[in-house]
């Protein structure tokens, strides 16, 4: 039998502390059996969870993760902490046996903190990923993805990120029929179109306050449906196009039109979320000009289709 220690800090994320106790549980040989014993491990005995609700008392010490054959690492509260003494000479000595090893949301920061995302892709939480990537300058992080395999190494993404990356585990241990049963059992596809951007809040880029161009980029915004030619965005400046270039960048860090574009899908992802309009009147309505420029656009920047988009978050209307 596959064991799957799963490796409880103080202050860990209740959530990334149950998904992988129940979708590896959820795993089952056709007569019923398990496919894997998951054991909750610690330094101390016992724990407390993020926020304090409640403690979490572990019945493994941490000479679990030499005998497991996969090791999870949930996310903690304070992420930035140092590692309790013993947590990274265990996690090292496990990968350097081949221990498969997989952090799940900020679970990323303690991995990280090894030494052993060193040259490789990971990704976290997207609210997490620019700290990540600066307090490990070696670490190449991806905020948009679910997940991210590296073989024996894995990090996933926030919250439910960590069911997508346990089923991925499942379905390489066991094959998709088993993998898929686990998924229905979670209520879960076991594919989810798009990644982590389609999550991501994005926020155009900003002018200090004071700016030069904040008339322009107010104006931009609100007539983000029309064909603007950067000439005519160049005169309502009141500047030529060259100066208009060259005080973008330095006031937001692009250019005119890549400002422009973000606005307009910001505008589709608003029309996407409140109205019943096909997706044709919404490239329209957003500026862009045509419905195959608008899905290719919105794909790039958001991750998913403007169709998968609308399906995962469009308010709930009577």
């Amino acid at each position: 039998m596959h064991t799957v220690a799963v490796l409880v800090l103080d202050q860990v994320i209740p959530f990334d502390l149950s998904a992988p106790v129940d979708t590896f549980g959820w795993a089952r040989r056709p007569d019923g059996r398990a496919l894997y014993e998951t054991r909750v491990c610690s330094v101390e005995r016992e724990v407390r969870a993020a926020g304090g609700a409640f403690t979490v008392r572990a019945p493994y010490g941490l000479s679990t993760l030499a005998e497991a054959d996969t090791i999870v690492v949930p996310g903690v509260a304070d992420p930035t902490a140092p590692l309790p003494p013993g947590v990274a000479d265990a996690l090292r000595a496990a990968a350097a046996n081949g221990t498969r090893i997989a952090s799940i949301c900020v679970g990323a920061f303690l991995l990280a903190a090894t030494g052993l995302l060193d040259g490789l892709r990971a990704t976290t939480h997207w609210t997490a990923a620019r700290t990540l990537a600066q307090r490990y300058p070696r670490v190449t992080v991806d905020p948009n993805v679910l997940y991210v395999d590296n073989g024996r190494l894995l990090t996933s993404a926030g919250a439910a990120a960590a069911l997508d990356m346990c089923l991925h585990m499942i379905r390489k241990d066991h094959g998709s029929a088993t993998a898929a049963h686990a998924a229905r059992l979670s209520v879960m596809p076991l594919e989810r179109e798009g990644g982590q951007a389609q999550f991501i809040v994005h926020d155009l880029p900003p002018a200090p306050a004071g700016a030069t161009l904040e008339p322009v980029l107010r104006w931009l915004e609100q007539h983000c449906d029309r064909d603007l030619a950067l000439e005519e965005i160049a005169a309502r400046a009141g500047m030529s196009t060259r100066t208009l270039n060259r005080r973008f960048r330095e006031q937001t860090g692009t250019t005119p039109l890549q400002w422009l574009h973000r606005a307009r899908v910001r505008r589709a992802q608003h029309l996407l979320e409140t109205t019943p309009d096909p997706v044709e009147r919404i490239a329209e309505q957003a500026g862009f000009g045509s419905p195959t420029a608008f899905r290719e656009r919105f794909r790039r920047v958001v991750g998913t289709s403007p169709r998968a988009y609308r399906n995962a978050f469009r308010a709930t209307r009577d």
